[in-house]
């Protein structure tokens, strides 16, 4: 192995919440309902914040005139800076000091295929190195053919390469696009299922295809003819049935993820199709998590004959209700590990949704439950969470094109 240093949306609220929602009893938002297993969630990390339901959280508006954001990721280079993509192919640089930076840090729109509410430029992760080697991996549905494609973009020389392509033509929706670094220093992606109304390909469930999946690749060295090379404990590298990428899978749109800085484990929040919206918690070391799509959807059964007799399933620690009180799509969010709220918030994970801007609570808790509250509202079409390299967090949202900084409080007490 050849070792190489580190080198529209409505983009939710449409196409990717429910196209035909199921006839279901109504659902409570909270802990989901009667899993089957409870292996895999992470245990609580011990913290002296507020209780969740203690808490306020609020945005303060940091800079606009973002053209439909999507993603947002920090360096760590000293310099405190976030980039933030656009959907046509852009990555635009904020500096807390400064502002927005008028022109783009890259511009491939070229390669970019932005057409539909779900295509574009979608994930951003910069290596772990930065500072030296000036390389971002990016995740976007190619010009080209439509698919969704990661490749690594050289800041220094402007040289874009791509490492792992997979087909999506069929449908226009459900391209995932998260990218981030674990604390195992390995790349994870989120690619949605392939669009559709109800997995009509069954890819959720399937293992020989990318697609309805999570990937953990090293993206710091070359593996034969591959660009890139496949963790030797990779869950299924042993399967010559299973692409050797898979990290997780079961899933319909993992359109946001994130990892908590203290202990490494994942936050998924996966977009519905009807009837819930869910979010998972499992450890860093969580191989081969089946998150049950599309057999089941929100820890509800969904398609009784993707249910594979045996197979263990992962399931949600929160779910609530898609189509009502104003709900349409899950936007997963992050741990709070910054300073600056550190009595107040810290090991709390905030989400939101799309189209009703609740912001959610959720902490895990000794006893292996989660406590969760709503504790304030979003500014409209929040499409992405971010947190700074000193932990703080920020969102960005859709059509209006501001990116926001998230503060917290303590509720009042009567």
């Amino acid at each position: 192995m050849q070792r190489r240093p580190w080198t529209g949306r409505l983009l939710l609220a449409v196409s990717l919440t429910a196209m035909a929602p199921l006839a279901a009893p109504a659902l409570t938002a909270g802990a989901a309902p009667a899993p089957e297993t409870a292996e895999g969630t992470a245990a609580a990390h011990e913290t002296a914040a507020l209780p969740v339901d203690q808490l306020t959280a609020a945005t303060t508006e940091v800079a606009t005139g973002l053209t439909r954001p999507t993603a947002i990721a920090a360096p760590d280079d000293g310099t405190g800076r976030l980039f933030i993509t656009e959907k046509s192919g852009t990555v635009r640089v904020y500096e807390p000091a400064t502002g927005l930076a008028a022109e783009p840090l890259l511009d491939i729109t070229d390669q970019v295929d932005s057409t539909y509410n779900e295509r574009g430029l979608l994930g951003i992760a910069p290596a772990p190195d930065y500072a030296e080697s000036q390389a971002l991996y990016l995740a976007y549905t190619a010009a080209a053919d439509s698919a969704v494609t990661l490749a690594r973009y050289s800041v220094a020389d402007g040289t874009l390469e791509p490492l792992i392509s997979q087909e999506h033509a069929t449908y226009d929706n459900h391209n995932g696009g998260q990218l981030a670094f674990g604390s195992d220093g390995f790349l994870y992606w989120s690619i949605g299922d392939g669009g559709g109304n109800g997995d009509p390909e069954g890819n959720g469930q399937s293992l020989d295809t990318l697609l309805g999946k999570i990937l953990r690749v090293d993206v710091g060295g070359a593996c034969g003819d591959l660009p890139y090379c496949v963790p030797e404990d990779n869950p299924f590298v042993d399967n010559p049935e299973a692409r050797p990428e898979i990290w997780a899978y079961g899933l319909r749109n993992a359109w946001r993820f994130s990892f908590d800085p203290a202990d490494g484990s994942q936050w998924i929040a996966d977009v519905g199709q009807g009837r819930s919206e869910e979010i998972n918690h499992v450890p860093a070391d969580r191989a081969g998590a089946n998150y049950g799509w599309s057999c089941r959807e929100g820890g509800f059964e969904f398609n009784p004959d993707e249910c594979a007799p045996g197979v263990e399933l992962t399931e949600p620690v929160f779910v609530y209700p898609t189509a009502q009180d104003g709900n349409c799509a899950v936007i997963g969010g992050n741990v709070y590990r910054g300073q600056e709220y550190a009595d107040l918030a810290d090991g709390t994970y905030v989400a939101t949704d799309y189209c009703s801007n609740n912001i959610w609570a959720l902490r895990p808790e000794a006893d292996g439950g989660y406590s969760d509250a709503v504790i304030g509202e979003m500014p409209t079409q929040v499409t992405a969470f971010g947190a700074a390299a000193d932990g703080e967090l920020y969102v960005v949202n859709d059509l209006p094109g501001q990116l926001f900084r998230v503060s917290f409080g303590q509720a009042a007490t009567e």
